[in-house]
């Protein structure tokens, strides 16, 4: 007796299955075969279609049809991303991925995948990105992991903290706002995050309406708590989304945790006062940080760092190259010097041998050459490397990155890697 596992079959792709944009009829359709694939209950609600719709861009949204039934989905829309240095280069941000589990193994994925990016090339787009719910599928289609996230939870008590401090010592102060105040404030604050931000993403107003309960996908919205941290001389610098939860042990003592929904700061003054603000909140005995960068400096800010444990340690944004000229030149490095990069794409738009050359004011050139090759490593290498979080010493050793030249991969490190980690705020 064999073990179906053991020996899987091969199946035949179907080609009478249509993989195409949708049309705004078939979008309720669609919507049912995106629960469907997130084992979500299957019939949209009205309230959910209609929150929805607004985000429908004709020729952005992809169906696979079988029959007249949509069974996969892909939808992708316009982003900018942060680069190293400051510069927002065109994205493609592909989301709501998607095959219902009567369809696996058939290459719909691929076909909507190869689909997107090819209409995301044509449009001029320099990358694009998605949040993997799984690990093993991107890299097949040329994505790299390129930001990591990491959630803290902080154990109040153990903290260090003085369980009397009633505000910033600096001259600023914390408010609670209501969400009226945070989709008036919000936006600028990020944008300042943002251009200050590598991997950090664009945020629309459609995002902030999601937010603060001003659309929402469910029936019923449960209202988070906002504040802000405004300087000495008044301007906002920082704001936090947060909610708790109600939970009293058998002696009726509080054991309640707020959890971060997302925190913005601009200054580390901010991040300190908001993050010390969350941790003096009566029967808060723990905080959830969210999604935060590795490097974050919330440990660093409790006088024992041991009181936040890392409960989450993940990959986070991944980026597809599309365009490796511009991505290398929308970018600034660390150093000067030159690097020559035969890139691996298989039948994809990035592949070919370029010429990196960085100037000491940062800036960088590149061209494609034929002079020979520095580094070899496959598009999903580059964008790895690309946002400066991984090293091209380490992708060496693991076998991703093959050296043409003795020393390569260090300089290729001099000049990428950033001082901070990137970090992706959102998910999307």
């Amino acid at each position: 007796m064999t073990s179906s596992a053991a020996t899987p079959r091969a199946v035949t792709p179907r080609t009478d299955i249509d993989v195409r944009p949708i049309t705004e009829t078939e979008f309720e359709d669609w919507n049912r075969a995106l629960n469907i694939g997130f084992l979500r209950e299957p019939t949209p609600a009205r309230e959910e279609l209609d929150a929805r719709r607004p985000e429908f861009r004709p020729g952005r949204s992809l169906g696979a049809f079988d029959g007249g039934r949509c069974v996969a989905t892909l939808r992708s829309f316009a982003q900018e991303l942060t680069a190293v240095g400051g510069a927002a280069v065109p994205a493609d941000a592909i989301s709501n991925v998607t095959v219902s589990p009567t369809h696996r193994r058939r290459g719909l994925l691929t076909r909507m995948m190869a689909q997107d990016l090819a209409a995301a090339k044509e449009r001029g787009d320099v990358v694009a990105t998605l949040i993997a719910a799984e690990y093993p599928i991107y890299g097949r289609y040329g994505f790299g992991p390129a930001t990591w996230m990491t959630e803290w939870t902080v154990d109040v008590p153990r903290s260090g903290l003085d369980p009397r401090w009633a505000g910033p010592e600096d001259g600023g102060r914390v408010d609670l706002v209501d969400a009226e105040d945070v989709r008036k404030l919000g936006p600028e604050l990020h944008e300042r995050l943002r251009v200050a931000q590598p991997g950090a993403v664009s945020r629309t107003e459609h995002w902030w309406k999601f937010a603060t309960g001003a659309l929402s996908h469910r029936p019923t919205w449960t209202e988070p708590c906002f504040a802000v941290y405004r300087s000495a001389d008044g301007e906002v610098e920082g704001m936090v989304s947060y909610k708790a939860d109600d939970h009293w042990d058998d002696s009726m003592q509080p054991q309640n945790t707020a959890s971060v929904n997302w925190l913005l700061a601009v200054s580390p003054a901010a991040e300190r006062a908001l993050w010390h603000y969350l941790c003096s909140i009566d029967w808060i005995v723990k905080v959830k940080s969210g999604w935060r960068a590795p490097d974050d400096l919330l440990p660093s800010f409790l006088p024992d760092p041991r009181a936040a444990t890392v409960t989450i340690q993940t990959d986070w944004l991944w980026v597809r190259v599309l365009d490796v000229v511009r991505a290398l030149e929308a970018r600034t490095y660390g150093a000067a010097g030159t690097l020559v990069l035969e890139v691996v794409d298989g039948s994809g738009p990035a592949g070919g041998r370029y010429r990196l050359e960085a100037s000491a004011d940062g800036t960088g050139a590149c061209a494609a050459t034929t002079e020979s090759a520095d580094l070899t490593l496959d598009v999903a290498g580059l964008a790895s490397l690309w946002l400066g979080d991984e090293s091209a010493v380490r992708l060496a050793a693991l076998g991703r990155v093959r050296e043409e030249r003795a020393g390569a991969a260090r300089q290729a490190d001099a000049l990428l890697r950033t001082s901070r980690r990137p970090w992706c705020p959102d998910l999307f």
